[in-house]
């Protein structure tokens, strides 16, 4: 195999493709520039949005005060507006629903009588668990609720020379081993599957080109006519693809980390691992997916009869891939040695470790550099193959 014409193909694409400017807003601007920084704004705005729910008082709007005027009160000593409203249950949640008042607190008519007794007091407490941003304050007024109970019972047990300490025979003492850079794979959980993304996105419109966009414009036969041996032709375009997608790699995760030494994530406790030795580190675990990713995108195209078909096809198989992430979420993988052998899979948990700024084991390393440069030259090896057919003409 000469690699002349290789190179010879590889300088040609890599060449055209930067006069295009939509191949290079695509692959080098939109994925690996807006991305980040987009979740650079939205994770400081849930900082901004978290640190002033737990700053600013909560409104509460109670059906009924004048039944329990000392929970009132110790709502009200704690942070809690208190808002009196005269609402039976259908007015109740239709306030609710309807935004009116996002939690409401109704106290029953027997409440003190059952106090008096020493019977449960039940309280109904309504809110709209589908809203996120609320959930943080209705947990917060439960806390108090249950607080302002148990208070009432070591009081009772004072009353009768218990000791409250004796009735609670096992206590919980809770310990977070948990980093501030551990922490951070709950704040940066997309990062992963975006820089995949955007790496896969960087080489898909020079994959779409190499057989879809020579068949459109009646250029592939004459190509094809050439010289150059099909495959050799081939690998050029599959290595200017996967040159793109490198560059997009390496541009996506500098800007996540640019972009997140912005957010003030140590104001959650936590701390984002991405210096520029983790950023390096990111992006040698993924580097080897540039050869798998450029390979099968290319196949995928030559299947396509037109521009526009092939980036139909492509838009929607690019996901595929990625979906081993989205079930290593659901299913809280632990990195493994068997799971090094799953290309994108691999790289997401490598990347997490890194994150979580915790070793990388050698052998997990290997396994998966090792298997997903052979699965890459595997499908280089069919997509030369599916070169010499003389059915590519269409």
């Amino acid at each position: 195999m000469s690699l002349r014409g290789i190179w010879a193909v590889f300088r040609k694409e890599f060449r055209e493709n930067l006069r295009d400017r939509r191949t290079l807003l695509s692959a080098l601007v939109f994925g690996p520039v807006i991305s980040p920084v987009l979740v650079a704004v939205l994770v400081q705005f849930l900082i901004s949005r978290t640190n002033t729910q737990i700053d600013q008082d909560i409104p509460l709007a109670v059906i009924h005060a004048e039944h329990a005027p000392n929970l009132v009160n110790y709502l009200a000593a704690r942070g809690i507006n208190i808002e009196k409203v005269d609402y039976d249950e259908a007015a109740a949640r239709q306030a609710v629903a309807r935004q009116t008042h996002n939690i409401v607190l109704e106290i029953p008519a027997d409440f003190g009588q059952r106090l008096q007794a020493g019977e449960p007091a039940p309280v109904v407490l309504y809110s709209d668990s589908s809203r996120g941003f609320e959930r943080q304050g209705v947990a917060r007024v439960r806390a108090l609720i249950s607080n302002y109970g148990i208070e009432i019972a070591q009081l009772r047990f004072l009353a009768r020379g218990i000791d409250p300490i004796s009735v609670l025979p096992i206590s919980v003492q809770e310990i977070d081993v948990s980093t501030p850079s551990g922490r951070s794979v709950l704040v940066l959980n997309m990062m992963t599957y975006l820089v995949l993304l955007s790496m896969l996105f960087g080489g898909l419109y020079l994959a779409i080109d190499a057989t879809a966009g020579e068949r459109e414009r009646g250029s592939l036969e004459v190509l094809l006519t050439s010289p150059v041996p099909r495959e050799q032709l081939i690998y050029g375009k599959i290595g200017a693809a996967a040159s793109y997608m490198l560059v997009s790699l390496v541009l996506t995760v500098t800007m996540f980390s640019f972009a997140m030494s912005f957010v003030g994530l140590e104001r959650l406790g936590v701390t984002a691992n991405l210096g520029p030795s983790p950023a390096a580190l990111i992006v040698a675990c993924c580097a080897p997916l540039i050869l798998f990713g450029s390979a099968y995108l290319t196949i995928i195209s030559a299947f396509a009869k037109s521009y526009r078909e092939a980036q139909t096809y492509l838009q929607l198989v690019v996901t595929i891939p990625t979906m081993p992430l989205i079930f290593a979420g659901l299913l809280g993988l632990q990195t493994k040695t068997s799971l090094m052998f799953v290309p994108f899979l691999s790289q997401h948990l490598l990347m997490t470790t890194v994150l979580r700024a915790e070793p990388i084991l050698p052998l997990h390393l290997l396994v998966s550099v090792g298997s997903t440069l052979l699965y890459g030259v595997i499908l280089t090896y069919l997509a030369g193959r599916l070169y010499r057919r003389e059915a590519l003409l269409g």
